[in-house]
């Protein structure tokens, strides 16, 4: 028998007790449970906000991208690729060069970037079901076409439909320049725009694909490539494709995967999560200081009992119990309350959607949430932890009280 949890929940559940105290603990369960709620609640936010970043480029990314370690680019061979291709796990193997340049279109120019791509690009992502207007072909009647980002068509007023104004890349040659002559100091190319994708506004502000070829020639990159993006076949892990081409292609080279291509984003999103959690920890630890004066007012007001159960033969760290397990009835109850509440309010914003973005170029309406066992457990540790911190004081002066002074 825990006789020190019988004697705490009979003080718990008593009709009795002092109005005051009732009330304070009272007020104790409503800060614990509000807090805790409001913890599991941005917790799943922003859980849900990292799995949507990684949903946003999922159509964009590849499984997994070989680039330089050093420098923007590097060469390639036939037998490089051959390596690569071979590798267990590899299904797709797509060129990529990448670099800044000067669209012009009609009396209107911004700078872009160019993504040059080989012919299997589209079977290893879903940017083809990202366009809205026009084809994402990038060969088309034995021409070339790009497809252009719609933040880029919006700024130069591009129109796929136009079959008479071509686009004009402008790329500086490595040569001295000529003030004399300006123009001759650049590689220009033009293509016609054949389609039009809307991703994320990251992308569609100053993205603009074009073939392989095309960009070979408009950047003088011959056989450098700046990427190599590949697609891992159905049966194999994509962290074990990775480890297997680091060690293939050694330290000159970095292979990542899709959430080591946005580090910086998603770790920007964990350190935010750990600051929202450490901030709403401390709020709780506000809100639990209720716990603290309702016990040491609880303390006060049992002496008697106190100095009976002492002389009875109760020890010392029997009568702490009491009160710690006093203690922990008042979070533990409040704890309840605020995760089936965080859980419900979760539920209802997955189902329902009732919290909008706000955002009319939101890639989706309502704040997404994912709920993770995690969450759950860290934040029932910090309770606990909170808990026993408000309540060893009272617990103890308690513990210490004299058995004479008070029967």
């Amino acid at each position: 028998m825990n006789v020190p949890f019988l004697i705490a929940k009979r003080y718990f559940f008593s009709r009795k007790k002092r109005s005051i105290i009732s009330i304070i603990s009272n007020i104790a369960m409503i800060g614990v449970a509000v807090g805790t709620a409001a913890l599991i609640i941005v917790l799943s936010v922003f859980n849900g906000l990292e799995d949507l970043i990684r949903e946003i480029y999922s159509s964009f990314d590849p499984d997994l991208k070989i680039t330089a370690a050093e420098g923007k680019s590097f060469e390639t061979d036939t037998e490089f690729m051959n390596r690569i291709r071979r590798t267990p796990g590899v299904a797709v193997v797509s060129e990529v060069i990448e670099d800044n340049a000067l669209l012009r279109y009609n009396d209107r120019q911004m700078v872009v970037k160019v993504k040059g791509v080989s012919e299997n690009f589209f079977e290893q992502n879903e940017i083809d079901s990202s366009v809205v207007e026009g084809s994402s072909d990038l060969y088309f009647k034995n021409a070339y076409r790009a497809l252009v980002g719609r933040g880029v068509q919006y700024q130069l007023s591009i129109r796929p439909t136009n079959h008479l104004v071509a686009m004009q890349f402008l790329y500086p040659k490595n040569v001295k320049f000529n003030p004399l002559n300006p123009e001759g100091s650049f590689n220009s190319l033009n293509i016609m725009p054949g389609g039009i994708f809307a991703i994320e506004r990251q992308y569609d502000d100053s993205y603009v694909f074009v073939p392989l070829n095309f960009a070979e020639e408009l950047l003088d990159y011959g056989r450098r490539r700046t990427a190599l993006e590949l697609k891992v076949g159905s049966g194999y892990r994509i962290e074990e494709v990775k480890k297997e081409l680091q060690q293939l292609l050694g330290n000159g080279f970095k292979v990542q995967n899709s959430d080591e291509q946005h580090t910086s984003l998603l770790r920007a999103v964990k350190v935010e999560k750990l600051f929202v959690f450490i901030t709403f920890a401390f709020i709780l630890g506000i809100a639990s200081l209720n716990i603290f004066f309702s016990l040491s007012m609880l303390v006060i007001d049992k002496k008697k009992d106190i100095a009976i159960l002492a002389s009875m033969g109760a020890t010392a760290k029997t009568i702490r119990n009491v009160f710690l397990m006093e203690g922990a009835l008042v979070a533990f109850i409040g704890a309840s309350y605020g995760l089936t509440l965080g859980m419900l309010v979760c539920n209802m914003q997955q189902t329902f959607g009732l919290v909008s973005m706000g955002m009319a170029t939101s890639v989706v309406e309502a704040y997404p949430v994912k709920m993770e066992v995690s969450d759950f457990v860290f934040t029932g540790i910090a309770i606990v932890v909170i808990t026993l911190l408000v309540s060893i004081r009272p617990a103890n002066k308690a513990a210490a009280m004299s058995v004479t002074e008070n029967i």
